[in-house]
């Protein structure tokens, strides 16, 4: 999902290539391919709707039926379209690649409604799609009204059988790459077509109703977990409004007027997840159960193709436990899957130099680390070519100088348990402590929620975060918890785990409505005082019922507390970006309580007492 602020860009920028970056090798200047632009009608949906897709094939130099060449199959992200695709495709096609890039459903030029990737539609679409690469003629056209047949490729490599062994008629090598909503697509069309033979989606979701409704309480071993979620206010907002206007742009509403009516371009749950968080803070089983659906999270057993997996450090939208979700279940499952975490997402306010293109630019694997990444990784399966496909899991550090390819920043590991467990306490005189220090005091601190869910605080919303806002909270809306300066840097890498007991001052009725919702929220806290969100990552925390010790699995980060500096732990009864709790409370947390405190995963080389005064 892009196109939705200054710090958001293409899709193309979200695509990546491998990880230790390979000596440098002379290749001769690609020549331009034919580009032909396209019209496919494809069937969709449960009720067989009739719709158009608008697509750009691109025939690479030297591309015939006696010299085949493998196929990429792409779509944009989410507000977008096929031409957010040009310079990766010609890129794969300078690289003996046909490429369809194609505007999704709903968007583009692109007919019937957004349907969300799901199955049913989009993976449905993609599959139609996959056929046409394989020599499936009667879908292409040269015009939107289907009038003008147009043949499909005949210089597409087949495959003897699909990706689970069976033979199969118009079955192409082909892969699939795409970023946010374009990643996700690659899920559905692998979870309904064998004849897909790789997909690496970037910056996608695991469970789209813990993306836009999330609750870190107690989420086990996926992102969902059973208590209702907190509604995503600005993210929703912007993603819907994308939605609604891309047709007018394209004329879209004009050509099929049907589009306006109830949700306008949209399935109706999305409007009425949009009317509930706006109202109640939260949706009902309904909206959850539709957004699940469209996720992978719900049919990952139907995933069964290699599968690279590119997250953001940098993303307030899609964090990095989704994908790491993905990859725990993929990883279970038996399916060949490795791990990046990028630093470029949604929040990063634009490309890392040597990591990923910009806008526009063009894809250099020399230069551009991700590039390479998904150079050698596609092309190894899909060209059977003896490139390395990267270590199991790596990660961007951004505390590492260096210059020219982002190789350098990026540390590879057998396993995406990095960091190991460090716990501080949280002490009665508003400290973070060393849990064996012997150093907590008694005490509490307490904060108030604001009746209707309304924010305690000024800040950049999460669409823009580099707008110049000054952060401000409200008097008495949050507890706090900072640590002594740093001894020496402090490489926090993972999920922290935070362990609270809570009180409010009535009892609570156990509904949605009553609930307590407060935020959890880690500061980089300079010399000088100056405070950081880290990452702009909040953790939002509904308790229905707080009698018991809550557990919160807070936002997975790649972050170092250089020397000198602390870490502050912030609980706050509201968040800009959020819809928090319908009923105002006061929260007490009590401190010293036995099993409460913070927990980080931190590299090994960190001393035990490097928060010690």
């Amino acid at each position: 999902m892009r196109r939705l602020s200054a710090r958001t860009v293409p899709v193309a920028a979200a695509l990546a290539a491998m990880l230790t970056v390979a000596p440098a090798v002379a290749r001769a200047a690609p020549q331009a391919a034919d580009v032909t632009t396209l019209h496919f009608a494809v069937t969709v949906g449960p009720g067989e709707q009739q719709c158009d897709i608008v697509g750009d094939l691109y025939r690479p130099a030297g591309a015939t039926a006696d010299a085949p060449v493998p196929a990429i199959l792409a779509t944009n992200g989410f507000g977008g379209s096929k031409d957010d695709l040009t310079t990766a495709a010609e890129y794969f096609s300078g690289r003996g690649y046909a490429v369809l890039a194609y505007s999704g459903l709903g968007f583009g030029g692109s007919g019937c409604r957004i349907g969300m990737d799901s199955r049913a539609q989009d993976g449905r679409a993609g599959s139609q799609l996959i056929g046409f690469l394989g020599g499936r003629d009667g879908i292409a056209f040269a015009d939107a009204a289907h009038t003008r047949p147009a043949a499909a490729p005949d210089y597409v490599a087949r495959d003897a059988v699909d990706h689970r062994g069976t033979a199969r008629d118009h079955d192409p090598r082909v892969g699939m790459i795409g970023g946010s909503y374009g990643g996700q697509i690659q899920f559905a069309v692998a979870a309904v077509d064998a004849r897909l033979d790789t997909i690496t989606p970037s910056i996608t979701w695991n469970d789209l109703s813990y993306s836009l409704v999330p609750n870190t309480l107690d989420q086990g071993a996926g992102v969902g977990g059973p208590v209702p979620g907190v509604s995503k206010l600005t993210w929703t907002a912007a993603l819907a409004a994308a939605g609604f206007l891309t047709p007018v742009q394209y004329r879209s509403y004009r050509e099929d007027p049907s589009r306006l009516a109830g949700c306008p371009n949209f399935m109706p749950e999305v409007c009425q997840g949009l009317a509930e968080g706006v109202t109640t803070g939260t949706v009902d089983q309904h909206v959850i159960d539709t957004f699940r659906a469209t996720s992978v999270s719900s049919y990952l057993p139907d995933v069964t193709v290699p599968t690279l997996l590119l997250q953001g450090e940098q993303d307030t939208l899609f964090d990095l436990r989704e994908a790491t979700a993905t990859y725990r279940a993929l990883q279970a499952q038996g399916t060949e899957v490795k791990l990046v975490w990028q630093r470029f997402g949604h929040s990063s306010g634009g490309t890392v130099p040597g990591e990923n293109p910009g806008a526009g630019e063009a894809w250099d694997p020399q230069t551009q680390y991700m590039v390479q990444r998904r150079t050698d990784w596609l092309d190894h399966y899909l060209k059977d070519a003896p490139t390395p496909t990267g270590p199991e899991f790596a990660y961007f550090r951004p505390w590492i100088e260096y210059t020219g390819n982002a190789a350098p920043a990026y540390a590879e590991s057998p396993t995406v348990d990095v960091g190991a467990p460090r716990t501080l306490a949280l002490s009665g005189d508003g400290k973070l402590v060393p849990a064996d220090a012997g150093a907590v005091t008694e005490g509490a601190q307490s904060l108030y929620t604001l009746p209707g869910g309304l924010p305690t605080e000024v800040s950049a919303p999460a669409v823009a975060p580099a707008m110049d806002v000054p952060a401000a909270e409200l008097p008495g809306s949050a507890a706090a918890w900072t640590t002594a300066p740093a001894q020496a840097p402090v490489d926090i890498v993972g999920g922290p785990t935070l362990r609270l007991t809570m009180a409010t001052e009535r009892t609570l009725d156990g509904s949605v409505a009553d609930s307590a919702v407060v935020f959890a929220k880690l500061y980089d806290v300079a010399p000088d005082g100056t405070a950081e969100l880290i990452d702009g990552l909040v953790s939002p925390v509904r308790v229905l019922d707080p009698s018991e010790p809550v557990t919160v699995d807070m936002r997975t980060l790649v972050h170092r507390i250089d020397t000198g500096h602390r870490l502050r732990l912030v609980v706050a009864g509201g968040d800009v970006n959020y819809r928090g709790g319908i009923t105002a409370h006061r929260v007490t947390i009590p401190q010293s309580s036995a099993g409460q405190g913070l927990s980080l995963p931190v590299l090994s080389s960190v001393a035990p007492n490097v928060f010690t005064e």
